[in-house]
């Protein structure tokens, strides 16, 4: 029985020495992973589409290169990054109690970008407000956008302030 136990701990013991030698030939690595992530959007309305004082009957049109005007906004972020950019636009200015309205239209070359520094009245490229558009920011990681619009007020006309707003949403797109 002694020699029984001991060639079965002797088998033992070659298996594991068997097996601590193909351990100590292993080898391990790791690698990393990483990410960089863009920095965030800023989008800061800077300037209201101002159509001023309107006549009765008379349509009144905005260009948005009209400095102090045409509706303006700031945008910052990542160096050359490409945005999606659309625009949420009303069809109706209202009064505050919402009890007149006044039509207001976009045209498809209503809106302008530039990169700073920019002068609006002779932008980077033109933007149409009604459908979703592509662009980069500057080298600088900013771009402004400037929209102008027309409004049609009625020959009836319920005279005091109208007003409505307009969103403009941006997003890296991942290019």
């Amino acid at each position: 029985m002694v020699s029984r136990l001991t060639r079965v701990l002797a088998t033992a013991a070659i298996g594991i020495a068997s097996m601590a030698g193909l351990v100590a030939a292993q080898e391990r690595a790791t690698i990393l992973a990483t990410a960089t992530v863009v920095s965030s959007l800023t989008v800061v309305g800077t300037n209201n589409l101002q159509f001023g004082t309107v006549t009765p009957g008379v349509n009144k049109s905005v260009d948005k290169a009209t400095l102090g005007f045409a509706g303006e906004w700031t945008i910052s972020g990542t160096s050359s990054a490409e945005l999606s950019i659309q625009f949420g636009l009303p069809d109706s200015l209202l009064t505050i109690d919402s009890l007149s309205g006044m039509r207001i239209s976009f045209a498809s070359s209503d809106a302008s970008y530039g990169t700073l520094p920019a002068h609006q009245p002779v932008p980077v490229g033109i933007l149409d407000p009604n459908g979703p558009s592509a662009d980069r920011l500057g080298a600088n990681g900013q771009m402004l956008i400037w929209i102008g619009g027309t409004v049609f007020p009625r020959i009836s006309q319920t005279g005091g302030d109208y007003s409505a707003e307009i969103l403009l949403t941006v997003a890296y797109t991942g290019s």
